[in-house]
């Protein structure tokens, strides 16, 4: 039985499911240790063979590491959301799918990263059963959201380059908008549909224990929604965006040679393929680095029990680090543009506060004739402006 933590008492425990009867199997063994004041605390481990208490210094570098996590996602998110918020010059159609992903990934450095740092930290759920369901439906509905913002995102730099007459002609604002709204109550409808329909998921009633497990049905369907399908979305469109780009990198160029322009407009062209190229190999990369080690431990957790008690160990570590992802998205989709830079040195001096700021020119040193901060005729800046 998992309790809240003293000093004397070291439990472990197991629990597994067998077949298809769903049995949940608890397994408590405790030793007594000596401690100063006769006082006892209980702790929880992993099943196996780890039996071994955590030494204080690793105990604060994890929570201090965590804090740091939580931190970072929480304010590197808040700041994305009250820069476009705040600034019209930002209020875009593209910057609103960002919106939608920083308030996403707030929440979940907010709400779900604290408990699941704790957890993952102590090996053990203090917290109860309600708030467990509770958040485990929130996550995962706070991640499906996430995941379709990105999708959104590269969708919207796709229009941009390869359809940009029509981009600027029939994305608005308000379009963008009800795309959103209808991407997160869709994900919201897919939670609620795993959460209320009978048999596609198994509760694991063991006790100082938290996490539900899909069903072979659910987990294949979960596994095709939230990485197979999105993730063979961005990298198919940010691949024919590169392309797109490198082609209208090439005809510009070759406009410019023959019309003997300034060398100086003719450095830029390249400059900003490379940028692109460098930003969407990031997005894709650093989404399959944080969420595929996780998505394939628990695929081989569920269809490989002899591998359970070997693998469960490490499920929460590659948790921890799917978690971070949140954290990361400010800094690949904002802080590598001017604005965002701009935007954020004036929040921490405070002149956000100062009359008039709403108006301020980010893009001062660039050619800004269209919505994103670029000039129309530069089709391949629409990738690496202020999204």
């Amino acid at each position: 039985y998992c309790l809240s933590p003293s000093p004397s008492i070291l439990q472990t425990y197991a629990c597994t499911v067998h077949g298809d009867l769903n049995i949940s199997v608890f397994e408590i063994n405790i030793m007594e240790l000596p401690v100063k004041d006769n006082q006892s605390v209980q702790y929880c481990f992993y099943p196996g063979n780890i039996s071994f208490l955590l030494e204080t210094k690793l105990y604060m570098c994890l929570y201090i590491f965590s804090a740091l996590t939580v931190l970072l996602t929480v304010s590197g998110n808040l700041f994305v959301i009250i820069s476009i918020s705040h600034f019209k010059q930002l209020h875009t159609p593209a910057n609103v799918v960002v919106v939608s992903l920083a308030v996403a990934d707030f929440l979940i450095g907010l709400i779900i990263m604290p408990f699941q740092f704790s957890s993952a930290i102590e090996s053990c759920w203090y917290f109860g059963d309600k708030l467990c369901t509770c958040l485990n439906g929130l996550y995962l509905f706070l991640t499906s959201a996430s995941v379709s913002s990105l999708v959104f995102i590269s969708l919207d730099r796709y229009l941009a380059v390869c359809n940009p007459f029509f981009y600027n002609a029939k994305v608005t604002i308000y379009k963008t908008v009800f795309i959103v709204l209808l991407s997160w109550l869709s994900s919201l409808w897919y939670i609620l549909a795993y959460m209320n329909s009978d048999g596609n998921y198994i509760r694991r009633d063991c006790v100082g224990d938290c996490y539900f497990v899909f069903t072979a049905a659910w987990g294949l369907a979960d596994l095709f929604c939230t990485f197979i399908l999105p993730f063979s979305i961005m990298t198919c469109l940010y691949a024919r965006i590169i392309m797109i780009a490198s082609r209208h990198a090439k005809a510009i160029n070759f406009v410019i040679e023959k019309e003997n322009s300034t060398q100086n407009r003719k450095s830029k062209i390249p400059k900003s393929e490379k940028k692109a190229a460098k930003t969407l190999g990031i997005v894709v990369a650093i989404f399959m680095l944080c969420w595929l080690p996780y998505l394939l431990m628990t695929v081989v957790l569920e269809y490989i029990p002899y591998a359970s008690k070997a693998l469960n160990q490490y499920h929460d570590g590659l948790g921890f680090i799917s978690l971070i992802n949140s954290g990361l998205n400010p800094i690949i989709y904002a802080l590598f543009y001017p604005w965002f830079r701009k935007s954020l040195k004036i929040m921490l001096s405070c002149k956000i506060f100062s009359p008039g700021t709403s108006t301020l020119n980010l893009f001062p040193n660039s050619i800004c004739t269209c919505s994103c901060g670029c000039d129309r005729s530069q089709l391949l800046h629409l990738v690496s402006c202020g999204m």
